[in-house]
């Protein structure tokens, strides 16, 4: 019944979502005949579908190279986030991973669920790895050593200052942002971008995901895992998880948007590195995670409701923004509609007011100059207009038949 009353309330998002659950299953059907790359492509749908969505995008040998970097990426990462591993055990593995993708008998059981099976079946994985070409094997093994050693230095180090901060979110994403534009290089489709733009791109991604996972993150059992520095927290209160209790809800926001502050000075460096992409496939790929995350950062702002559950966007508001993002312009309108979401949450009297409504102007000028504002579909409703409920209901109907009806109709390869 939720669902029905959110589409109720937001009938344009019916149609985004029923080509975008057609993707979805279209997407399921194109897993290779092979039984390891079936078992990566399966997994990939497991361990994040819109991703699996995502790099749908991408042209064959390098959709191949994409998922392999993902899934040995997520493979450490659940390395490092399993708090139930001894770190005299933990770090080795880390160190050592980049190697263990070359060995196609290594597999370590660790996680939960789907990434247990990632974990238990990482053999699969590194048999499809290593019939990558060899400009692909090179940028996934040289990301994956570096970003194993940065996860062992934190393993042992708490991030303090916003320094700190920013090098562990280099080394579990930038990394990411570095390798991504090694392997479109390789590709052949794209000039190698710039590590300093490559690394803003993880970074904003990253710290997105930071702030909207706060209390998952903190009730993380036996042992929680957070990532928010010091420096910035410890101005509103003295121990970190003081800030999901109520009677802290004042300088949970305060220091809630003070993180986000932080996130937006990346905006740029994104914007700069997607308005470079040539291929378009490449630029929907990187495009669509990146207004995602400034979609959800606007709602995570002056939001109390990070500390007390889960702030994301909606699924018909993710399926307009997977269906409208195919070129530049649409990502300036995206950005400039989510900042001035934002900017209207900007409280005068919060602490960080001043620099946040600094950064907010700075991007918004940014999408100005591109001169490609006008003509363009918002993604914010600014007066709800008023709809029959029937006639949605009846419209939701027919387009369900329509599309089943359509799927039911294409061929399966």
């Amino acid at each position: 019944m939720g669902r029905v009353c959110v589409i109720l309330k937001h009938p344009d998002d019916i149609y985004p979502l029923m080509k975008l659950k057609i993707a979805a299953r279209h997407a399921e059907k194109q897993i290779p005949p092979e039984p390891h790359w079936a078992f990566c492509y399966s997994m990939l749908h497991k361990v994040s579908r819109s991703f699996a969505l995502v790099i749908q995008q991408l042209p064959a040998e390098l959709r191949n190279a994409v998922c392999i970097f993902y899934l040995v990426l997520r493979a450490l990462d659940t390395v490092e986030d399993d708090t139930s591993i001894p770190t005299d055990v933990k770090v080795p593995i880390l160190t050592a991973f980049h190697h263990h993708i070359y060995d196609c008998d290594w597999h370590f059981s660790c996680g939960a669920k789907d990434y247990k099976v990632l974990m238990d079946q990482f053999h699969l994985v590194s048999t499809a790895f290593l019939e990558l070409g060899k400009s692909y094997q090179e940028a996934i093994e040289d990301i994956t050593k570096r970003m194993g050693a940065g996860m062992a230095k934190f393993i042992c180090k708490e991030v303090e200052t916003i320094d700190d901060y920013d090098e562990y979110c280099h080394y579990v994403a930038g990394l990411v942002g570095l390798g991504l534009s090694k392997l479109f290089h390789a590709s052949g489709s794209e000039d190698l971008a710039s590590d300093y733009l490559s690394n803003s791109m993880g970074l904003f991604l990253q710290k997105t995901n930071i702030i909207r996972d706060y209390l998952e993150d903190i009730n993380e059992i036996p042992k929680s895992c957070m990532f928010w520095p010091r420096e910035i927290w410890r101005k509103y209160v003295n121990k970190l998880e003081d800030l999901k209790y109520e009677e802290n809800s004042e300088k949970a926001v305060q220091c809630l948007n003070n993180m986000v502050t932080n996130a937006l000075m990346h905006v740029e460096d994104c914007l700069k590195y997607m308005a470079a992409l040539r291929d378009p496939s490449i630029f929907r790929f990187c495009a669509i995670p990146q207004i995602m995350a400034i979609g959800t950062l606007a709602l995570c702002y002056n939001n109390i409701e990070v500390f007390r559950g889960v702030v994301k966007m909606r699924r018909g508001l993710t399926a307009k923004v997977i269906d409208r993002t195919k070129m530049m312009a649409d990502v300036y309108g995206a950005f400039f509609d989510f900042s001035c979401l934002l900017k209207s949450k900007v409280n005068k009297s919060d602490p960080n007011a001043t620099r946040t409504l600094s950064r907010l102007e700075a991007v918004q000028k940014t999408c100005r100059d591109s001169g490609v504002l006008n003509n363009r579909k918002s993604y914010i409703v600014r007066s709800e207009p008023r709809y029959n409920s029937a006639l949605i209901v009846m419209l939701f109907i027919v387009l369900s038949i329509i599309f089943a009806y359509l799927n039911a109709k294409r061929p399966n390869n």
